[in-house]
Order: C-alpha cells, then sequence, then structure tokens
C-alpha cells in the first residue's frame, strides 16, 4: 500500500466517522486504528485538530523523520488541516522502568466538549491528551449511576470520571492520584463544569496507602473507579504496581468499601490481561467491555472493563 492508498483511506474514514459522530453529538473520535498494515497509526480528531499515533512494532525500526514528515503531511492534506493541528507521536512499547510520559514539545492546552461537559486537553505535552476517548461509553455509564451516591476515583489522571458522576448527582466525589500536574488537571475540569473542592474532593497519595487508610477510617463508597496503569514504578509510589500481579488486591480492597448496592467498575489497557479466576468466579463480577469499546474502538479495542456488584 502506498501513501497515496493511506491518504485515500483517510478520506474515505473522515466521511464514514464525522456522518456518525455527527448523529450522536460527538466532537472528538478515532477515524482510523491501524487499518493499514504498512500505516500502524492512531488517528484521533478533537474539533479540528488532529493527534496522530504511531506504533511502534516488534523487529522494526521507528520511521526516520523525512517518513515522518510524509505521513504526516498526508494526514493534513486528507484531513484538510493547517500543520500547526497536527500533533504527531510515537509510541513505543513500554518495559520495566523505560516509562515515559513527557513529550518535551510546548503545551498548548484548549477546551474541548463531550456529552455536555467541557474538558481541557493537551495534544502536545504527553503522550496522551489529557482525555481518553474510548472511555467515552465508561465516563457516560458512570454518570448514569452516580446519583446520590459518594464515587470514589482511583487512579484519577485528569478527572474525567468525576465530572461525569458529578454531572449525574454524585452526592460527593472523591479523586486520587500521586501526580500534582494531573490534580491540578482534576481541578481545572471540575471548575470548567461549575464545580467546587467543597463536594469534589482531590487527594494526592499512593493508591494503596489511601485504601489502607479508607478502610482503617471504615470509610464507605457507592461508587468507584478503579483503571490503573498496566505498570508504574514511580518513585513516589511505596512499591512498584504491576496490575496483572497486583490486581485481585486492588479489587478486594475496593470490595470492601463499597455499601450494599454498591458498584466497582475495573478497567485496564494492559495488553493480554487476564483477571483472576477467584474474581472472574464471584456472582458479583461481569466482564461490560462490550458496552464500554465504542464504535470508533472497535478495531483495536483499547480497553477492559468489568463491574462488581456488592450484594
Amino acid at each position: 500500500m502506498s501513501l497515496a492508498d493511506f491518504t485515500n483511506r483517510l478520506r474515505k474514514n473522515q466521511r464514514h466517522w464525522n456522518k456518525w459522530a455527527r448523529r450522536r453529538d460527538i466532537s472528538c473520535y478515532r477515524l482510523y486504528d491501524r487499518d493499514m498494515p504498512e500505516f500502524p497509526l492512531a488517528v484521533d480528531w478533537y474539533e479540528g485538530e488532529v493527534h496522530v499515533q504511531l506504533f511502534a512494532r516488534k523487529g522494526r525500526e521507528p520511521l526516520e523523520a523525512p517518513a515522518e514528515k510524509a505521513v504526516g503531511e498526508a494526514v493534513c492534506e486528507a484531513l484538510e488541516i493547517p500543520a500547526a493541528a497536527l500533533a504527531f507521536k510515537t509510541r513505543q512499547r513500554q518495559r520495566g522502568a523505560a516509562q515515559y510520559e513527557k513529550t518535551g514539545k510546548p503545551g498548548r492546552r484548549r477546551v474541548i466538549g463531550e456529552a455536555g461537559l467541557k474538558f481541557e486537553v493537551d495534544l502536545h505535552s504527553y503522550l496522551d491528551t489529557g482525555l481518553f476517548l474510548d472511555h467515552r461509553e465508561t465516563r457516560a455509564l458512570i454518570r448514569r449511576r452516580a446519583g446520590g451516591r459518594r464515587m470514589l476515583n482511583l487512579f484519577a489522571y485528569t478527572g474525567s470520571f468525576s465530572v461525569y458522576a458529578a454531572a449525574g448527582g454524585a452526592l460527593a466525589t472523591t479523586s486520587v492520584d500521586l501526580s500534582n500536574t494531573y490534580l491540578d488537571w482534576t481541578r481545572r475540569n471540575l471548575a470548567l463544569n461549575d464545580f467546587t473542592e467543597e463536594e469534589h474532593q482531590l487527594v494526592r497519595s499512593d493508591v494503596n496507602e489511601f485504601l489502607r487508610q479508607a478502610r482503617r477510617e471504615r470509610r464507605v463508597y457507592g461508587l468507584i473507579v478503579l483503571d490503573p496503569p498496566s505498570f508504574s514504578n514511580s518513585k513516589k509510589m511505596q512499591a512498584t504496581l504491576d496490575l496483572q500481579r497486583d490486581h485481585r488486591r486492588l479489587i478486594e480492597a475496593c470490595l470492601g468499601l463499597l455499601i450494599p448496592g454498591g458498584e466497582l467498575y475495573f478497567s485496564t489497557n494492559k495488553r493480554r490481561f487476564k483477571i483472576d479466576p477467584a474474581l472472574a468466579s464471584l456472582p458479583a463480577c461481569e466482564e461490560i467491555t462490550d458496552q464500554t469499546v465504542p464504535d470508533d474502538f472497535k478495531r483495536h479495542p483499547a480497553h477492559r472493563c468489568w463491574i462488581f456488584r456488592h450484594s
């Protein structure tokens, strides 16, 4: 397949997904997801700006600057955007301590809309943008389930689940993250939607320590969102997080904080993740990935999701 074929595919996809998004009042969506093996890219539309991720593949050298430039120009041509509206990144496989988030490029904050709410995104400064588009349906589900409940958002990132819960009538939300940068981002997202910290608490903490303390203090919640990274060796943490190894302990700790009738939503983007059989066999456990992965992410689902109900 040639660069011209890729350009034509982008144009075709844009026509299709633009119509799909307009019918659903969606303004940010995925319009290309590794459709052609020769062009292993994810292309996301953010209200006139475009976020491109090139997925590095095992045994293949990364694109050299001229080739990356040509692909970027093809994206701009196909989608009829100026070069300044394009953010182009390479997503390497992360191994052990080889994690990274910042790109080293200057930031460019902007506000986008989703389901009547506002969120700040930055397509340039970090590997991710601040809003995971693949969780659009999960956020809507949290909004529907939040009314009259106290909600706990663990590994809160930029707080989008907390904003949705607040919009759904949650009595209060608690957003827990170790990063001051992301807690500040969460604070801005809450403020954009006129939610205050009186009812929506921000906590800088290691999640494991927060869960232990919450258990000691007998705090309880009607709704918990647990969306951890696959791996973290942050110096701020007391111990390394390996989700495959640690997910059962995390989930069981969360279940201990649920009120009767409460719900825990657990999600992961870890490839080849296997849920612990002891958890999968619980009557209150149900995988709901088919409900939470939106149509524009069906080609390469970016997450899996389970619900645990406290009977």
